[in-house]
């Protein structure tokens, strides 16, 4: 991962550029559709300038200076395929376009679509065009394969007493308002069914899960018998084995990525706080129940079959087609 560097990898032009702001939800849509296009990557974590990191994607006077000297270097070794997710790497993947080098960028880009050769985005954001790939939910790496490598990396989650919850809380949001006492709801509740059932919690927080609601909940759940709680920097993230071994997951539903990565497991799916939601994420946990991917959280938790969603593939396929790139 380089920093506005050039990666060594880069040396060679085959090599597929990944380009992000270094957020994680957006370094792992992109790294999950190289993936499945089978591309051997370069990755790119960029740090535009001013005003360029107001001002992108737009493409002014001066926009090859963004990303520093070592970019504006680097665009004249093109790789072949250019992958961005979010607004600044959408200048980045303009910047890289050519007729040697296809630019897909991954999320709206809030400018005309005409600007890259591909857009890969969500349904729920609305935009349409001859050259946008829509799919339900966000890329993500989950897959039978993945959840594998997930049970083999934390074998300690398997002995645990089914059936096994996994718990994935984020918090409020521009579209979501999770406050104090929906977390304690969520939390009396299952622990009633976890002392009605037995089994075991996995539970999870996100970057978005307030300190004083995980130390509160951290707490509360920790009365129960069998619980495993993790909070990010705390060692290895378990967040793979949590859906590897998951037998159903409670998800709060302000988390598009999170909810896209339950729905993608063989597990039943419980968004916790669909009326908390509005907009784009609201959009689209209501396409996920319309599906009956997904069902509301309540007290039971009673599991019924399900199919994966998993539209990374799709979407890889479709790309590959209208890029004609090699299998």
């Amino acid at each position: 991962m380089q920093q506005n560097g050039f990666p060594a990898k880069t040396s060679s032009t085959a090599a597929t550029w990944v380009l992000t702001d270094g957020r994680a939800g957006n370094q792992r849509q992109a790294n999950a559709l190289a993936l499945a296009l089978g591309r051997a990557t370069a990755d790119w974590t960029l740090s535009p300038r001013a005003p360029w990191r107001w001002l992108a994607p737009r493409r002014l006077p001066g926009a090859r200076g963004a990303f520093g000297p070592a970019f504006a270097q680097a665009l004249a070794a093109r790789p072949r395929l250019a992958i961005g997710c979010g607004r600044q790497a959408a200048l980045a993947t303009r910047l890289l376009r050519s007729a040697d080098c296809a630019a897909v960028q991954i999320l709206d880009p809030r400018l005309d679509p005409q600007f890259w050769d591909l857009v890969v985005a969500p349904e729920h954001d609305g935009l349409r065009g001859a050259n946008v790939v829509t799919l339900l939910g966000s890329l993500n790496p989950v897959d039978d394969l993945w959840l594998a490598g997930a049970r083999k990396t934390f074998p300690a989650f398997g002995a645990l007493p089914g059936p096994r919850t996994a718990l994935l809380l984020g918090g409020s949001s521009a579209h979501a308002d999770f406050d104090q006492k929906a977390f304690d709801d969520l939390a009396g509740q299952l622990q009633a069914v976890l002392e009605r059932e037995g089994g075991s919690l996995l539970a999870t927080t996100s970057r978005r899960t307030p300190a004083p609601v995980r130390a509160r909940l951290r707490e509360r759940l920790a009365r129960l018998p069998r619980v495993s709680w993790y909070e990010p920097g705390e060692g290895a993230n378990p967040y793979p084995g949590l859906l590897g071994w998951a037998d159903r997951i409670v998800c709060t539903a302000d988390s598009v990525n999170m909810l896209s990565e339950a729905a993608a497991t063989h597990a039943p799916v419980f968004a916790y706080g669909v009326e908390r939601i509005d907009g784009r994420p609201r959009r689209f946990v209501d396409s996920l129940l319309g599906l009956g991917r997904v069902r509301p959280f309540d007290a039971s938790l009673r599991a019924w079959p399900v199919t994966p969603l998993r539209e990374t593939a799709r979407v890889a396929a479709e790309v590959r087609r209208r890029l004609r790139l090699p299998d």
